[in-house]
Order: structure tokens, then sequence, then C-alpha cells
């Protein structure tokens, strides 16, 4: 395969074509899914992205479909076979966000409102080793471990020479004061975050609490942009059991102007370093 195969990128793309495929038909996902005798979910998964695309389903919606021009069906066929390919993150076996760090590694930006912790993507180990360990208790130390060199890797898009990831981050102030690990931990952390937010493609900053009530009280979410037209944007949402991707137009653009005014509220850049740069002293102190 490939290195700049993405296989979940791959499938999104390959999902948005096969939707594409059968509206220009006029059927519904319901009708598809009885002609193949399948599920109107598989159908569903197969555009959404959410599952892999084997070239039988490719091959087998293209007949219910009626492409005549083998050189899509060609095309379809070898989406299908790179959307089974394996990223990076597989070599660490079961990862339950697989489909988000999919999405992350191909991402030209990040927005991204944290009320409760730093963002993973500007974590230090110490962390990210507290922080896991706190959140899931009854995880084992070796699946502790692979969760923090999952986040590590993670943040290479951070500080890659080649097109790193523009990330955009707003923390509430609870980020900031909320003990995890030590406060030596904390004290590092914080440093780490104002070091990071000097990179010229990171923007850090702080939503104090005397800000009030403010549109991000229903919690975290992220907003993923890709440099190309032919990927929608992506709102991310994570659950306990289960995450939420949002993509219709829409939705994304109900989130995008909540952030706007999320930034709006919040400290400026050279405002939000020298807060957290006051917190870190505390912790020092």
């Amino acid at each position: 395969m490939a290195s700049n195969v993405n296989p979940t990128v791959r499938r999104r793309r390959l999902g948005q074509e096969l939707r594409r495929l059968r509206e220009l038909k006029g059927m519904t996902a319901e009708e598809v899914a009885e002609r193949l005798l399948v599920s109107q979910s598989k159908i569903s998964r197969l555009e959404n992205g959410r599952r892999s695309i084997s070239q039988r389903d490719v091959r087998d919606l293209c007949g219910v479909y009626e492409v005549e021009d083998q050189r899509i069906v060609d095309s379809l066929m070898e989406m299908a076979r790179d959307s089974r390919q394996q990223g990076w993150w597989h070599t660490f076996g079961d990862i339950p966000y697989s489909v988000y760090i999919g999405l992350e590694t191909d991402a030209e930006s990040l927005r991204v409102y944290e009320p409760q912790l730093v963002t993973g993507l500007l974590q230090t180990r110490a962390y990210a080793e507290a922080l896991v360990q706190g959140a899931l208790p009854e995880t084992s130390t070796a699946e502790i471990e692979k969760r923090v060199q999952v986040r590590m890797r993670r943040q290479e898009r951070i500080t890659a020479e080649n097109n790193p990831l523009r990330l955009w981050v707003v923390l509430d102030e609870a980020a900031l004061k909320r003990v995890v690990g030590s406060k030596l931990v904390m004290r590092e952390q914080l440093d780490h975050l104002i070091e990071m937010s000097q990179l010229p493609h990171v923007t850090v900053q702080v939503l104090p609490f005397e800000v009030g009530a403010h549109p991000g009280l229903n919690g975290q979410y992220a907003i993923l942009e890709f440099a190309d037209a032919a990927d929608s944007s992506v709102v991310y949402l994570e659950g306990v059991t289960s995450d939420l991707y949002l993509e219709k137009a829409q939705d994304v653009q109900k989130y995008a102007v909540m952030y706007e005014h999320l930034r709006a509220q919040s400290l400026n850049v050279e405002q939000s370093r020298q807060f957290i740069a006051k917190v870190a002293k505390e912790y020092a102190e």
C-alpha cells in the first residue's frame, strides 16, 4: 500500500460516490437493500464510510445502478481495494476511536473545544498516562501504554515539517485547573501547552470561568476539514461506548458557528498564554 493511502478516507470517498450513484438512479437505500437481499443498515454503513467495502459490494452496487462506464467501475474497485488496507494505527491492535484517527491523519485543519482536559494532540506523556489511568481505572497497564503510544504517534501531525495539521484549540479554564496526575505533571503540561502555542500553525485560546454560560456547555467536540474538496467536513463527538460523526452541511455549519462564538468569548492568543503561565506558576508554589 502506498504511504499516502488512508483507508478511512478512501472509504468515505467511495461511500460518497456510491451514494451519488444511487441518488442519480433515483433509488432509496431500502430499495437497493431489497434488490441485493441485504439489510438497509448495511447500505447506509457502506455509504457513510463506517464499514469496509469489498470489491464484490462495489460490483453488485454498480450492477444495480447500471453503471456502464467500465472506467468508473474500475476506479471504484480500486478505491474498495485501498479502503481495506491498514493505516498506521492498526499496528496497535483494536483502537476504539480508529475511525477518528483515520480522519485526523488526513485532515488539513482541526478545531477543538475541550471543556475538561487538555486536548490529546497537545498532551505530555505524563499527563496522558495519568489521564488514561484516571478515566479508565479498570484498564490494564499494557492497554494504558498502548493508548498513550497511539496518542504520542498522533502528535506527529503537529510537529511534521511538511504539511503539519492546522490546529485551533479552545480550552475551558477547568482544563487548566483540574489536577491530572500531580502539580508537577500539570506544571510540565502547561509549560508544554505554552511552547506548542508558539508554533505558527497552532492556536490556543482559554475560555475563562467569568464568561458564564456559553455555546460549548453541551460538551467537547471537534471539527475536521480536509484539503480535497471531495471530502466533506466532519464534526466529531466523543462518547463513552460509541462516537458520533456529523457530516451533513447544516450540522457542520451549526457547530462551526458555535465555535466562532467560543473563539470570540475566549481570551486572545497572548492573553491566553499569560493566563496559562499564571496557572502554571501556581502549580510550582
